[in-house]
């Protein structure tokens, strides 16, 4: 509950000076966040949702349904980038959103379109600005612990997770909302409790109130799924404040906000979502029923009460980079059972000796014999069951934590914290039930959840540096095995062959169309003919309609690449599915640009 204002609070609200130290500590960390998310940004190509976001923010409709007069018109036998690039009204915009992505990320692809126009439109140019929202992340994360938990050493090891966070590192290297979703919760949430503490020192909000409605009007606009973070502070509001006038500002900031997004909705291109995402529900809960196993969709189960607890296990493990890869089907539940069983006998002797300077013995060889006795137990025994058996320990030192170290009036905060830890992945299990299927049980979906757990888990490793030597020798070899696990997590993440990140256990090879783009700008001369290959199409509902039976995809995404003035002769070709052709125009002679082999080279 929110009270006046004690001459306690008021000197946990002063500003913290940052020492020299400080803040050469935090630059490096955002240096590293920067170069762990620069390198091979740019290295392999488009997956299939980035290739829509470079045709969104240009205001292109894949598959073309509004560029009729460039590919469809009758007699028209050819088109030209120039013909392709002709300008966009603000109705193609809307459109593209519909067709593409349902409606979500407005707000993105404004910001995408600006940065296309400044820096031009490479793959490393349009991944680049997930870079930096991902850089400032860890950034902010920093401002956001040391301002509200008063912590400068717990600020800076919560940066450095964010730092090193595979998933952030991941999701920076994609042409998506999401890493400029991420932060903008926790920006939101930031405000939010900066109109909560201006508001206990007697000091008028408002202009904080402006600040937190214009953030929540973006998040909404990034991401839809951003109102699971919202969902987050009105629990917290009904918790702890009972401020009417309060409660009244923040009616009017959220009236005002929804206000502003549901033009979006009865204008925009959010008037199909709902009516898209009804049509979604019942596709994947008939492919749930149907073909679950073989649908080109992945897995795609009932929502079963076992289904949905299986499917979300590693999305709650990998939303603590503690846990990360530690809980899924390759594991073993038998041997995670066994660690956990362990990890209990663990925590009993921690829990009764941990206090001491001076260990018995037998105590430290019992706890350390605990965390590896289940080896001749475990099947295809891994590094990893040593971690699972620490985890109860690692619970615990939260909870010795938040003791010693987190003030009465600070309590709420870490109801806050772990609020924001779990509810975006509870909204997605209660709309899988909802839906009845397991699709949207993703990690993507749950993402905005990982600034406030890297939070957690610094408290965890800020307590176990506060332990005895012997102790604190033996977490800190467990912890090395976990970091050990993430390096090697980054590995697969860097060569692109972590299906649960990139998507791809194969790696990509560089854009094709970039590559067909620069080739074909070395080789045409006047006279030449591109011919694109052309696949058959079978659209699955009204939006994926284009009234014209062959795909022209390869068509619009190698002319993303070339000169808007340019006047090079372009056709489909519909006798073949695979090949980029040049067609040189005095000989006949035919040249191969590129070859996608099927779907090879198509991601």
């Amino acid at each position: 509950m929110l009270t006046q204002s004690t001459p306690l609070q008021a000197e946990l609200n002063k500003p913290m000076a940052i020492s020299n130290r400080s803040g050469l500590l935090i630059l490096l960390i955002l240096l590293l966040a920067f170069g762990l998310r620069l390198y091979k940004s740019g290295a392999y190509g488009l997956y299939l949702d980035e290739k829509y976001t470079m045709v969104i923010s240009q205001g292109i409709v894949m598959e073309g349904s509004n560029q009729h007069d460039v590919f469809f018109t009758p007699g028209k036998t050819y088109f030209t980038p120039r013909e392709f690039w002709k300008p966009k009204m603000f109705s193609d915009f809307i459109e593209a959103n519909i067709r593409n992505d349902i409606g979500n990320s407005p707000a993105y692809y404004a910001v995408l379109w600006t940065w296309i126009k400044l820096f031009g439109i490479t793959d490393f140019s349009v991944r680049f600005p997930s870079v930096l929202f991902s850089t400032l992340i860890a950034g902010l994360v920093y401002l956001f612990v040391r301002h509200h938990l008063r912590s400068e050493t717990l600020a800076l090891m919560s940066a450095f997770l964010a730092a090193v966070e595979p998933f952030f590192i991941a999701y920076s290297h994609m042409a998506r909302n999401y890493s400029m979703s991420f932060f903008l919760t926790l920006l939101a949430t930031h405000l939010f409790l900066l109109i909560l503490e201006k508001d206990k020192n007697r000091k008028s909000p408002t202009r904080l109130l402006i600040a937190y409605g214009i953030t929540f009007v973006l998040c909404l606009l990034s991401h839809y799924l951003t109102l699971t973070v919202f969902l987050s502070h009105g629990l917290y509001f009904l918790l702890y404040v009972r401020k009417p006038k309060l409660w009244l500002a923040f009616a009017l900031t959220a009236l005002a906000g929804l206000g502003l997004v549901s033009l979006w909705f009865i204008f925009g291109g959010g008037s199909y979502t709902f009516q898209t995402l009804a049509y979604q529900a019942k596709f994947y809960r008939n492919i749930a029923l149907t073909n679950p196993y073989n649908s080109g969709f992945g897995l795609v189960l009932p929502a079963t009460l076992f289904n949905v607890a299986e499917r979300s296990m590693p999305i709650w493990s990998d939303l603590f980079i503690l846990t990360n890869s530690l809980f899924h089907k390759a594991v073993g539940y038998r041997n995670i059972l066994v660690s956990l069983v362990l990890g209990l006998g663990a925590l009993g002797l921690f829990s009764r000796y941990y206090t001491r300077r001076h260990l018995p013995w037998w105590v430290l060889g019992a706890f350390t014999a605990l965390m590896v006795a289940g080896l001749p137990f475990y099947i295809a025994p891994r590094p990893n069951h040593v971690v699972i058996v620490a985890i109860p320990t690692f619970c615990y030192l939260l909870v010795v934590y938040i003791r010693q170290s987190v003030r009465p009036e600070q309590r709420s905060l870490l109801v806050f914290l772990l609020l924001l830890a779990v509810v975006p992945t509870l909204f997605l299990l209660l709309m899988s039930f909802r839906n009845g299927h397991t699709y949207g049980i993703t990690q993507r979906y749950s993402g905005f959840s990982f600034p406030y757990t890297v939070i957690l888990v610094s408290m965890i490793l800020y307590q176990v540096y506060r332990l005895p030597n012997a102790f604190k020798v033996v977490l800190s070899l467990v912890l090395l095995v976990q970091a050990y696990l993430i390096g090697s997590l980054l590995h697969t993440i860097y060569s692109d062959r972590d299906p649960k990140y990139t998507y791809f256990a194969k790696p990509r090879t560089p854009n094709p169309h970039y590559l067909s783009a620069q080739r074909i700008r070395e080789a045409y001369a006047p006279g030449d003919t591109v011919l694109y290959p052309s696949i058959r199409l079978y659209a699955r509902d009204e939006i994926e309609k284009t009234f014209w039976p062959f795909s022209i995809q390869d068509a619009q995404l190698t002319n993303l690449y070339l000169p808007k003035e340019a006047d090079y002769i372009q056709r489909m070709d519909t006798t073949q599915s695979d090949r980029i052709i040049l067609v040189k125009g005095r000989t006949g002679q035919k040249i191969t640009i590129f070859d996608f082999e099927g779907t090879t080279y198509r991601y």
